[in-house]
């Protein structure tokens, strides 16, 4: 059995040696020995530009049966940009359902995530993001019964107990002066560092386990 990571830049792989970028989908492989897993997760991609671009057609003749198929997308879904933007209970579902039906047809087994929150604070209150995309992805995995994983739930938890100071070692967060590639501050609360990277990706393996999709 491989793993297969289908989604956007929060789950995507980067070069430590010119990032401090960490998706949690490259640091998944270390949660589950034995199990090679194969991220072909990509910055920037929506449910509409993957499939567009043919990044799911390239697993054919690849994944297989028993196979799992993680995806995780919205980030990007919720962009204004056209070749990227899809309606939460429209194309957006509908893309979602194409990669399942891609899934089950080589007798692998879909797996839809929902996306890790965006560390949003106003007057110390920690904000919603994603809108109606959460929901149109869990009701989507139970008419289809796929299994969930609910990252955006788990992602909003630890954010929340961590607090607004606390959470921010998550996140792409970096003082001035902290790293030499970084000559100016950063303040992402999208993308994480190792630190959230490290504990999301230790959340979707320990879901896996718990959904007896792995061992």
């Amino acid at each position: 059995m491989s793993i297969y990571i289908c989604g956007d830049s929060t789950a995507d792989t980067y070069d430590p040696k010119e990032t401090l970028m960490v998706g949690w989908g490259q640091l998944l492989g270390g949660y589950l020995p034995g199990v090679p897993v194969i991220d072909i997760a990509k910055a920037g991609r929506s449910t509409k530009s993957f499939l567009a671009e043919g990044r799911l057609q390239q697993l054919d003749g690849h994944l297989g049966e028993g196979d799992l198929l993680l995806v995780q997308f919205a980030h990007n879904d919720e962009s204004d940009k056209p070749e990227r933007h899809t309606e939460p209970w429209t194309s957006f579902t509908d893309n979602l359902t194409f990669f399942v039906q891609f899934a089950r047809e080589r007798k692998a087994i879909p797996v839809l995530l929902t996306p890790i929150c965006m560390r949003v604070w106003e007057n110390g209150v920690l904000q919603p993001t994603h809108g109606e995309y959460l929901e149109a992805v869990r009701v989507l995995a139970d008419k289809l019964k796929v299994p969930l994983i609910d990252l955006y739930a788990e992602s909003w938890r630890l954010v929340a107990e961590m607090g607004e100071e606390g959470s921010k070692k998550l996140f792409m967060h970096i003082a001035e002066g902290e790293d030499p590639r970084y000559p100016q501050a950063v303040m992402d609360n999208a993308h994480t560092r190792f630190a959230g990277a490290d504990r999301f990706a230790a959340y979707a393996a320990k879901s896996l386990k718990a959904l007896g999709l792995v061992e």
